[in-house]
């Protein structure tokens, strides 16, 4: 049975009538999702997967986006961050015990937008480490027509010489009961909360960078540190692992900020290279959220995906785009 959660609809700034659910998961704990609406006639359902730090509400602007071209968009609160279940004493470590765990919330929120009636063909937009456990919910199986990624985690950007001390650490680290510890250099502080714009990572538009920041500030509950060691080491061995497995039978399209620094894009490159109906699309100017770019970037980036779904949707139209590789790139401004 799906309650209903809180929503900061007006912080969204998302469809009207947009909702929010708890949900439980098969391992007990407590998520949330939100359902934004898009027209009667709908084209199908876009299933959101936002990344580490994220929550509902930040997708509020894409979910309006998506439905002026149709779609129905269902996002959710991970474990461990938005206002789903914590998962230690501290709430603002950003931890997991095991990757593959949030699988257990992936097959929840599935259930949901079933149990909802939403629209059908679903679809998959996934960002940064949304894009690791969609990748991992694809190779299970995962039942979409087509999958977006923007920034996806396959990989962490960190200097070569830095990998062994991170293995090590998280390694260790768990072994004597310290997983929980933040990750070095980072603490309790919300990076949107407390980085000045300029300089950022995250975006180059001054009023995306404001709406992130005013969500978590006016609503504290949703802000989240920095990553445990333990989420380190267990994101680096999932990412370890996916790479050594093929790309599923879904066609899927990757979008990457021309100056990202967070993930590794020779590992999205490769991975969209021989990916069966993949396309990969180098957004100008962008760094790793392409999505809370100006609105003009945002929306070339929403008309791109979405027409990617509609070829998906055709028989002409996905044969058609299986082989291919796109050099496109997209001007961030």
């Amino acid at each position: 049975m799906m309650l209903d959660a809180p929503f900061h609809g007006a912080l969204a700034e998302g469809p009207e009538g947009a909702r929010a659910f708890w949900l439980e998961t098969a391992d007990n704990l407590r998520v949330r999702v939100a359902h934004y609406p898009g027209p009667a006639d709908a084209a199908g359902t876009v299933l959101l997967f936002p990344g580490r730090t994220e929550y509902v509400e930040k997708y509020g602007r894409v979910a309006k986006d998506l439905a002026g071209h149709g779609y129905h968009t269902l996002t959710i609160d991970w474990r461990g961050q938005g206002l789903a279940d914590r998962m230690h004493t501290d709430p603002r470590a950003g931890h997991v015990t095991l990757f593959r765990d949030y699988q257990f919330d992936v097959d929840a929120m599935v259930a949901a937008a079933r149990d909802l009636d939403l629209p059908q063909p679903f679809y998959l937009l996934a960002h940064s480490m949304g894009g690791c456990i969609a990748l991992r919910s694809l190779v299970r199986g995962l039942d979409v027509r087509a999958a977006a990624f923007t920034g996806p985690m396959w990989g962490i950007r960190m200097a070569v010489p830095l990998r062994p001390a991170a293995w090590a650490l998280g390694w260790g680290s768990a072994r004597i009961g310290m997983g929980h510890v933040y990750a070095p250099t980072t603490g309790p502080e919300s990076y949107v909360a407390s980085a000045p714009f300029a300089g950022n990572l995250l975006t180059t538009d001054r009023d995306g960078w404001d709406y992130m920041r005013r969500q978590v500030v006016e609503v504290p509950e949703l802000q989240l540190g920095g990553p445990s060691l333990r989420w380190v080491h267990q994101a680096l061995a999932e990412c370890a692992t996916l790479a050594r497995i093929p790309s599923p039978d879904v066609p899927g399209i990757a979008f990457v900020g021309e100056n990202e620094r967070i993930v590794d894009v020779p590992r999205i490159m490769r991975r969209m290279a021989a990916w069966p109906g993949g396309k990969l699309e180098i957004v100008g100017g962008g760094e790793h959220e392409v999505l809370m770019d100006g609105p003009p970037a945002r929306r070339r980036v929403i008309a791109a995906m979405t027409a990617f779904f509609a070829a998906a949707g055709s028989p002409q139209g996905a044969a058609a785009d299986r082989p291919s590789r796109s050099g496109l790139v997209c001007p961030a401004h």
